[in-house]
Parts: structure tokens; sequence; C-alpha cells
């Protein structure tokens, strides 16, 4: 079985009820938060910990915010989304780019040429995961971070069937394998906010490339 490969998953797994083309659900800019504040000063809290500071870090499937630190500084931040207005709104980037990644999944950058990457509510839109997380490895420096954060908020017609299909903890264990398929080591699940408390659901899954 090749890192790309989810053959073993039904061939519906990764279709969406609205099969129409990403970039048309995504062509209007949408200038508001998925989560509540306590989700995203969570997220925050595990990019303070996890991201190095100083260095060159990937926001893929990003938007007009990025939930970085505002204390920290980066010597990069390359946002990608499919939105142009909302990335072009985006304080945080230092350059962005818009793609499809369900239609071409190769990202237009060098290899090893980030310290970082993060997937923040947005890995359930994905149709070939192990394909883009293959691509995040390729980009990441040894022994950098990718971080793939997730709550149970969704546009549930772009979801994948799987994750419509499945719980928090089905959530987690899916993301665990998309990580390990791509080659990503050292995974660590941590559940940020628990599902049924005061504020929207958040779980984490850390994986890094391979040292040197």
């Amino acid at each position: 079985m090749t890192t790309q490969d989810l053959s073993d998953f039904p061939r519906e797994a990764f279709a969406k009820h609205d099969r129409d083309p990403d970039p048309l659900f995504y062509a209007q800019p949408r200038f508001v938060t998925h989560i509540d504040a306590a989700a995203i000063a969570a997220v925050t809290e595990i990019y303070r910990t996890v991201v190095p500071a100083g260095g060159v870090v990937l926001d893929l499937m990003s938007s007009w915010v990025s939930h970085l630190p505002d204390e920290v500084a980066y010597a990069g931040v390359i946002g990608h989304g499919l939105n142009a207005a909302e990335l072009a709104a985006n304080p945080r980037l230092t350059r962005h780019f818009v793609q499809d990644l369900n239609a071409d999944p190769h990202l237009p950058l060098d290899t090893a040429c980030a310290d970082a990457a993060l997937v923040c509510v947005s890995v359930q839109y994905l149709q070939q995961p192990v394909a883009v997380l293959s691509e995040i490895a390729r980009v990441l420096r040894p022994g950098a971070p990718v971080v793939i954060s997730f709550s149970n908020r969704r546009f549930p017609t772009k979801a994948v069937a799987i994750w419509n299909a499945l719980d928090g903890a089905g959530h987690a264990r899916l993301v665990s394998l998309y990580l390990q398929r791509a080659g990503f080591a050292d995974l660590d699940v941590r559940v940020l906010k628990p599902e049924g408390g005061a504020s929207d659901p958040m779980t984490a899954v850390i994986g890094r490339t391979a040292a040197a």
C-alpha cells in the first residue's frame, strides 16, 4: 500500500453531497469565524506551543484569519485557500495562493521550505487527504510539525461522506490514519475543548516529519 492509497475505504467515502466544483461554493467571501471564541483561543494556544517562532508557516485552507498568536513573529506565513478576497484580508499572511486541492493536490512550493503547517477546521473537505498531506510532508523541513485541528462545525454538503458519518473520536482516528499513511510520525491527539462543554468542541492531531 502506498502512502497515498486509501483503496481499502468504500468508493463513496470521499464523495460529497454537493458535487459541484468547490471553487463555486467558495466564490463569495465569508468574513466570519467558523468556531467560537473559546475554541479559537484553544487553537491559538496550541499554535503558541507547537509552531516555532521565527519559522516559515504554511497555513493551508486558510481564510481572513489564521488564529496564530499575535505576539509571535514568523519569518513568513504562506496562506492557501479558495477565496482570494479572504486571503488578501488576512494580516498574518506574507503571501498567498488560491488552489483547489481536491482537483490538484500538488503544492506549488519548494521541498523542505516550511517549518510548520496548519489546517484548521478544513480537513473534512479534502477528497484526496493523503495526497495533500504527502505534499505537506514534502514541503516541511525534517522534524517539522503539521497541526490539524477540527470541530463538529462544518458545511455538511461539502464535507466528505465518511466525515459526516463519524463522531468526534472517529474524526481523530481518521485524521491520525491520514497522517500515518502520508508518512508522518510521533502522532499526538489533543482534545482542546471536549464535546458537551460550553464552547465548540476542538481536537488537534499533530504529526511530525521524520527527523534528519
